[in-house]
């Protein structure tokens, strides 16, 4: 029997400095674990398919090893997300094991090709729980993916996966990174943008990753 469709419903509250709404069901999770003695977590039920409210409008759908391997209910979330999204900034962080390796490729195509939004893998709850506490605590006015500064706050976890692409390694890793500071900036770019970066070859190798990833 097919479970009853999660609500969408968006907040617009920004929690304070060092804070994040947190959705009810990871109270006690052992993500929610990782976040003792950094963030504070603002426990919420009314967030519907959104998992973590930061500030600046942004929100977080997190993406668990087990939800890929299970089947599709992630995607509805993500576009439900997406569909119903009011000029909020949507992140998703997605579980990348090898147990799910084989599912990464549809996700990353249908988040970051098809519906436009920041796609960030991670290894472990743990890891997740580092990288969104970085996030709530590199907060400022403006965007936080719009900014050079952030994309070196979470350089190793983007460093990595723009070290995933053919032909790219750490160092134009990093200078891409200083001219299209998101991924979603990076996956929009053109050849001709990005050729004067890393050649015209890896320039190549890096559109194809993105809006040719089975190829």
């Amino acid at each position: 029997m097919e479970s009853k469709p999660v609500p969408v419903k968006l907040v617009n509250a920004a929690p304070p400095y060092g804070h994040m709404i947190a959705h009810e069901r990871w109270r006690g999770s052992t993500l929610a674990q990782g976040f003792k003695g950094g963030v504070k977590m603002i426990f919420e039920e009314e967030l519907g398919v959104v998992d973590f409210c930061l500030g600046n409008k942004t929100c977080v759908l997190y993406v668990s090893e087990s939800d890929l391997v299970a089947g599709n209910g992630y995607r509805r979330k993500i576009v439900r997300f997406r569909n119903a999204n009011s000029g909020l900034q949507g992140i998703v962080i997605v579980e990348k094991t090898r147990v799910c390796e084989q599912y990464f490729s549809g996700l990353q195509k249908l988040v970051v090709l098809e519906l436009g939004l920041t796609l960030l893998p991670v290894s472990t709850p743990a890891e997740a729980a580092q990288l969104i506490a970085q996030l709530v605590l590199g907060e400022n006015k403006e965007n936080p993916f719009r900014r050079k500064s952030v994309s070196r706050l979470l350089e190793p976890v983007v460093l990595g996966l723009v070290q995933q692409i053919p032909g790219v390694g750490k160092v134009k890793a990093m200078l891409l990174l200083q001219r299209f500071p998101s991924i979603h900036q990076l996956s929009s770019a053109s050849v001709h943008e990005l050729e004067p970066i890393v050649g015209q070859a890896t320039a190549q190798h890096i559109t194809a990753f993105f809006h040719n990833p089975f190829t």
